[in-house]
């Protein structure tokens, strides 16, 4: 087996495969990295739904991405525009102006043509009809700005990304861990790993790191992140423990970003500790826009309908994870159950249905009944009749005078029967990461790049604080992945 590459990446997701991938088009030999074995191989992206966010000035950029988009699927579809600015004010408005400027404007600049190149490396997108788009008079208008996903979400994903590389070239060891960076002082000259048996050195010019989040970890998200963070559930894979952003900081990189941040959704009570690949996202609960979202005191707590699901599901997990026991039910009445999303009618989910509200009260688990019902009466009076719901815009369906008011799509709860999902916190990525240029490469403590160290994905600080538009995780790890894989390659020649 050598051990000798040109570029070693650490990592099995869509960062790191854009990072292999990269790197092999400028002609480098690339071995990854990927703790998992290979049943299990895929990082995070594997359990996500494959939503990518990224800029397009209307329906002949999307047929350049999907060229089976038929003429009679355009013509009751309005797929609108999702401009460059408009992705830069999601950006800016959701981590309330913190996001990185030089970071965020490679990846909004950069998103169109990335995807153009993962199209060209053999990754096939579809339109998200059943989930971005609601059929109103006889057509499909999206919103949010989030149009399209990888065919086969994100198994499908890391699927075509597997076999890019494997036709390349490019060399995947699976069950092997990268444990410590070589380091002389000056620079990385390789990885420690360990696989089943056997601790190895695997040398090489450059090193990217693209290992995820430390989600996966209970005492760092509970260190970082705050008291009660071990109780959440982890949406997506056991590996992703924050082995690549302890590597970087054990040799000096800079730590940089939201460290007590992360996206965290409503995730089905009753879910195990970590992502099951069988169930993969759907044990997330996203249609709580059309719900009344109840506490163990009997209250509502949040703005339900305050934006798209896009711009809230991310950051309302750590909302519930606050409430009195970890846990809030979303209540629905039979006008909107039909709107309910797939994921609703899985096996493995925490539900109870009832005909009255009276009879749903006593089901509702650790719910205090009697103030659930005041309430439910309370909410009822204040929603705004006269405005019509629509499910594909801000409706301005409110209620009005309430201590917490819901903002759009707000119905009334009074037409049998009922339907209740009990939800906790499922956290998907932290947001704390390591520090890096424009290029990618990792920076040292006195903010200097450290030589042959590039970083990409869910481990780089700096570009999402609080809150993150759906779908843009994805293609953050596209963007910086190609551009990491491109940089290590570039420097090393000039290097030598």
């Amino acid at each position: 087996m050598a051990d000798e590459f040109d570029v070693i990446v650490v990592g099995g997701g869509n960062a790191a495969f854009c990072a292999a991938l990269s790197a092999q088009e400028q002609g480098a030999r690339v071995v990854v990295l990927e703790r998992a074995p290979e049943d299990e191989a895929g990082g995070n992206t594997r359990f996500t739904a494959g939503n990518i966010r990224f800029a397009y000035r209307g329906v002949e950029d999307l047929r350049t991405l999907m060229p089976d988009l038929t003429d009679a699927e355009c013509a009751i579809t309005d797929f609108g525009t999702y401009t460059e600015d408009q992705f830069f004010d999601d950006m800016f408005r959701v981590t309330r102006n913190r996001t990185d400027p030089e970071l965020c404007e490679i990846l909004v600049r950069r998103s169109f043509e990335t995807m153009k190149w993962l199209k060209e490396k053999g990754v096939k997108f579809a339109p998200i009809w059943g989930q971005q788009a609601f059929k109103v008079d006889g057509r499909f208008k999206f919103w949010g700005g989030l149009t399209v996903a990888a065919y086969g979400g994100g198994p499908g994903l890391v699927q075509a990304e597997t076999e890019a590389a494997k036709k390349r070239g490019i060399e995947i060891r699976y069950a092997t861990r990268a444990m410590k960076l070589i380091y002389d002082g000056f620079k990385v000259t390789g990885v420690q790993v360990k696989s089943p048996g056997r601790i190895y050195d695997i040398k090489a010019p450059s090193v990217i790191l693209a290992a995820g989040g430390f989600q996966g970890d209970a005492e760092m998200r509970t260190r970082y992140l705050g008291a009660g963070w071990e109780l959440a559930k982890v949406r997506g894979t056991r590996f992703n423990t924050g082995d690549g952003i302890k590597m970087a900081l054990e040799i000096g990189a800079s730590p940089f970003g939201n460290y007590s941040g992360c996206h965290a959704v409503q995730w089905d009570f009753n879910a195990p500790e970590y992502g099951d690949l069988a169930v993969g996202d759907a044990f997330q609960k996203h249609s709580y826009p059309w719900s009344v979202l109840i506490n163990a005191n009997g209250r509502r707590f949040l703005d339900e309908g305050a934006d798209f699901r896009n711009y809230t599901y991310a950051k309302y997990g750590r909302v519930v994870l606050e409430q009195p026991g970890n846990f809030a039910w979303q209540v629905f009445d039979r006008k909107v159950a039909a709107q309910l999303r797939d994921e609703y009618r899985i096996k493995q989910v925490t539900k109870v249905k009832a005909d009255t509200l009276e009879e749903l009260a006593s089901k509702l688990e650790g719910v205090d009944g009697k103030a659930f019902l005041e309430e439910i009466r309370a909410y009822n009076a204040a929603v705004k009749k006269d405005v019509p719901f629509n499910p594909n815009i801000k409706d301005g369906r409110c209620t009005e005078g309430l201590a917490v008011n819901k903002s759009n799509w707000a119905n009334t709860i009074e037409d049998g029967p009922f339907e209740a999902y009990q939800v906790g916190c499922g956290i998907t990525f932290t947001f704390g990461g390591l520090r890096i240029d424009t290029e990618a490469r990792v920076l040292d403590a006195d903010q200097q790049p450290i030589t042959g160290l590039y970083a990409a994905g869910e481990l780089v600080g700096g570009v999402f604080y609080f809150n993150y538009p759906g779908g843009s995780g994805l293609i953050n790890g596209a963007v910086f992945g190609k551009l990491a894989g491109a940089t290590a390659v570039a420097d090393t020649r000039r290097n030598a």
